[in-house]
């Protein structure tokens, strides 16, 4: 559930009249919604974020970045005084974190004195005490104990820090920690946005490839019935062409050379990346598949037509399906 200045939210598409909200939503950030349709934002898997959070008594800074990853690998580096927090460190990232390999660094600074305390281990005096008047009964000897004497042995005073209050310290951690992964999520989104930019214009430019396959196709066909038509009356000269027999040769040759079911497929497989890059979170490993779909079917271009346009209108698109799954690697 999400609230919007006051709206309540329990489904992504039940929104009227929304505009220019950023929102967390786990892993989902809705940066503007119109007429019941929302537009999700594309995050790189890089990013940095960095927060302090101080008062009088302690600072705590935390320091955030990523790199590309399979999966979520969380590594958390913190002082010994914290280390009891990890879990609830790492549990509270995965709310803004779906993918790629994050380093986190938080520091503790501690400003106060009054932490550490002087104790005095009256039990263990003591016992130093009746030792020492033993020794001087034992022996016949003067006992010239004194209190700056006592105080010297080990243990009978000593520094102990006071613990902190875990309750504040978690509230100081958990403010840095989220302020700190709120920028490092601002940053992936405004470099995912400029990745999505880059892969819709690469997009179109290979529906246009497809699209001129798609319209120099018949004209292959047409050629070849021409040179064939040419090639059977140079051989038969005066002879009748029997039309039936050279319709059928021509027939097989398309069957042979059709890719009609290829241009369609990568005709969708560019329309559902476009979409999936406008609805989504968590879109890169589904785009990286569907770019490997689109690969194959490229391959099988190649492997049908031998006219040296398409071929080279093929070519180009393996070349641009390649720099797209590149940029995949970068999204999260």
């Amino acid at each position: 559930m999400l609230d919007l200045d006051g709206i309540l939210i329990y489904n992504k598409l039940d929104i009227l009249a929304a505009h220019y909200y950023a929102v967390n939503m786990s892993d989902i950030y809705i940066y503007k919604i119109y007429n019941e349709s929302v537009c999700f934002m594309i995050k790189s898997m890089t990013g940095f974020g960095r927060s302090e959070v101080s008062n009088e008594e302690r600072k705590i800074t935390v320091e955030m970045k990523a790199v590309n990853h399979r999966y979520c690998d969380i590594t958390i580096k913190l002082p010994k005084k914290l280390s009891f927090f990890e879990a609830s460190i790492r549990n509270l990232l995965k709310n803004y974190i779906g993918r790629g390999k994050v380093d986190v660094y938080i520091t503790y600074e501690d400003y106060t004195e009054s932490n550490v305390c002087l104790k005095y281990n009256t039990k263990l005096a003591k016992e130093y005490y009746d030792y020492l008047v033993k020794i001087s009964e034992d022996f016949g000897i003067e006992n010239d104990v004194r209190t700056s004497l006592l105080s010297r042995f080990p243990e009978v005073f000593t520094l102990e820090e006071q613990s902190a209050d875990e309750g504040k310290l978690w509230e100081m951690v958990e403010e840095a920690v989220r302020i700190a992964a709120e920028r490092f999520v601002e940053t992936r989104i405004t470099e995912g946005e400029n990745l999505k930019a880059d892969l819709i214009q690469k997009l179109e430019g290979m529906l246009k490839i497809v699209e001129f396959i798609e319209e120099r196709y018949p004209k292959i066909i047409e050629d070849y019935r021409n040179k064939l038509l040419n090639k059977v009356r140079e051989i038969l000269q005066d002879t009748k062409v029997d039309e039936s027999i050279l319709l059928t040769e021509v027939t097989i040759f398309a069957d042979k050379i059709c890719v009609d079911e290829e241009t369609v497929r990568l005709k969708s497989h560019i329309s559902n990346m476009i979409n999936i890059l406008n609805e989504s979170e968590n879109v890169g490993r589904k785009l990286d598949f569907i770019a490997q779909e689109m690969n194959r079917e490229a391959n099988t271009i190649l492997s049908k037509i031998s006219d040296i346009e398409i071929v080279n209108k093929a070519i180009d698109l393996k070349t641009e399906i390649e720099k797209v799954r590149e940029q995949i690697q970068n999204i999260e």
